[in-house]
């Protein structure tokens, strides 16, 4: 088990479950910086925390009317859409600390799905109470738009990997980016568990799931990472950011790793 899972088992055991803003490790990434003990009470009596959500139970649907955001305090979300025809295109995945549920305020509705990839626990903001706070609390507009802006960001940038990037530079972004995420919640970026399944990955990069497990073999011959079950080491930082294809990317946790 890596260190982070065991963190977030015990965030999400029932005694954390009481847990508020105030004293909650993961507010300063989901909320405004220096928020008085006063505006830390007053989210704290809005926001829902209800029960945890199993493993793919539905946090929203697609075209259910846009009445909350969430903010991910355990576990991991997946979005998602549904064509017509039934068929499921991934659009993202949602860990610990992030937003979901931001692209209602183009429609009023949710054009996407959400389902816990694992067992997740939620902080819910009704949208009533959101507007109301955005005028009372001094940064919290500017901190959803902040997340709206990088939920945007990255959604462009993974569309661009889609369409000029092989196979193995798809992979081999796909787990740098996940890095850097879990090392900006304080999580180690070389080790750390996939919530999702290769089934997931797959859909999410466009590609074929024998193409992704063929990918993960190699990569391990070649000692790029080690897995075992979920769990995924990256052994050789450098390389895989050289396979991606972007040298920007996580530069300074491979600088910091080499």
């Amino acid at each position: 088990m890596t260190p982070q899972k065991k963190v977030l088992d015990f965030i999400g055991s029932s005694k954390a479950t009481k847990t508020h803003c105030s004293t909650c490790s993961l507010n300063a990434l989901c909320l405004p910086i220096a928020l008085e003990d006063d505006d830390l009470d007053t989210l704290d009596k809005v926001i829902k925390r209800g029960r945890p959500i199993q493993k793919g139970e539905m946090l929203f649907k697609q075209g259910d009317d846009f009445h909350a955001i969430y903010a991910i305090r355990t576990g991991a979300i997946k979005s998602f859409t549904v064509a017509p025809s039934g068929e499921e295109q991934i659009t993202g995945f949602h860990l610990a600390s992030e937003i979901t549920g931001l692209s209602g305020y183009s429609e009023d509705v949710y054009p996407l799905s959400a389902k816990a990839l694992e067992t997740t626990t939620v902080c819910e903001l009704p949208l009533d109470k959101l507007e109301v706070l955005c005028d009372e609390i001094s940064g919290l507009r500017k901190q959803i738009m902040r997340n709206m802006g990088s939920e945007i960001r990255q959604d462009q940038q993974m569309m661009l990997q889609l369409s000029k990037k092989s196979a193995d530079e798809r992979l081999a972004y796909f787990l740098l980016e996940l890095s850097g995420r879990f090392e900006r919640r304080g999580f180690s970026p070389k080790s750390f568990r996939l919530s999702m399944s290769r089934v997931d990955i797959s859909n999410y990069l466009g590609l074929a799931v024998e193409t992704v497990s063929r990918i993960f073999t190699r990569f391990q011959k070649n000692e790029l990472i080690a897995t075992e079950g979920k769990e995924i080491t990256i052994l050789n930082m450098q390389e895989l950011n050289s396979l991606a294809g972007n040298p920007n990317l996580n530069s300074e946790c491979v600088a910091q790793h080499q």
